[in-house]
């Protein structure tokens, strides 16, 4: 059956259902992408070698940015021993929605001793965007995720901070023995006001997982202090296995340095790996 544009609904959705499937795996002493399959608007670039034994791959959204209606699902595997950082290469817009909200579905998936640094850029959701996201982890024994996600409060330099008309994020990671992290944060139009409780006067927002087994307390306290210079850290160490950090940002810099900060102290403490610094334009 066709529309009344004279298309088949399957053909109407076409550019608007976009789907990423990668699998990651260890070879030898590196780790190599050895599956990859995209529909537009989702795509990859080619792997990158930056002197770390990891996959780094930076995912792309080619026609600029989010609408309103798009559906859009990412499914990642890392398999035993293999390590992988996924990245972007620069800030997710979503624009108005003159429809329904924009859906993207993000499904990490860590084998034994699995390494994953999911580190994108930030989302910037438009005066009138509406947003639902939902990060789901499933961490494999002896595997480590390092995971961020950010967001501003919208174009701020053109007085639409908090103007989107929704917001709906959710992050949940688990094991096999349960939940680690379920955390669900829903902003409606008009969003937080001033003061205490109400991001504080700052427009730039982010929130960094950790899961290692190792010894977070420490860490947990050395994370708290990276704030400063345009940022609030705070950071508390969850039941088992991880690290809940938000931070707070007074601009899209103070954001970069905080949680560049925040992910660099992860790779040295749960890693044993320096700083990776990313070849960004």
């Amino acid at each position: 059956m066709t529309g009344d544009a004279g298309v088949t609904p399957a053909a109407a959705r076409v550019g608007r259902d976009g789907a990423l499937t990668l699998r990651i795996e260890r070879r030898g002493t590196r780790s190599v992408i050895a599956g990859c399959r995209w529909t537009m608007p989702l795509q990859v670039l080619a792997p990158v070698a930056l002197g770390d034994a990891a996959a780094i791959v930076s995912m792309l959204n080619p026609t600029g940015g989010v609408v309103g209606g798009d559906r859009l699902d990412i499914d990642v595997d890392v398999g035993a021993g293999a390590h992988a950082c996924l990245t972007t290469p620069s800030a997710t817009k979503v624009y108005r929605a003159a429809a329904g909200p924009a859906e993207q579905r993000v499904r990490l998936r860590l084998a034994t001793d699995a390494r994953l640094e999911w580190v994108p850029d930030h989302t910037i959701p438009f005066a009138g965007a509406a947003l639902r996201q939902r990060i789901e982890a499933e961490i494999g024994e002896g595997a480590t995720l390092i995971l961020v996600d950010a967001f501003a409060a919208g174009r701020v330099a053109r007085g639409e901070a908090w103007r989107f008309a929704l917001l709906d994020s959710t992050l949940s990671v688990r094991d096999a023995s349960g939940w680690l992290v379920h955390d669900r944060m829903v902003l409606l139009d008009g969003g937080p006001s001033r003061g205490l409780g109400f991001a504080e006067d700052r427009s730039y927002v982010a929130t960094v997982i950790v899961i290692a087994d190792a010894d977070l307390a420490a860490f947990a306290e050395h994370v708290a202090d990276l704030g400063g210079d345009g940022a609030d850290v705070g950071a508390a160490v969850l039941v088992r296995r991880g690290l809940l950090v938000r931070c707070l940002a007074a601009d899209a810099p103070a954001l970069t340095r905080a949680v560049d900060g925040i992910w660099a102290a992860a790779r040295r403490h749960v890693l044993g790996l320096p700083p990776l610094a990313l070849r960004k334009p």
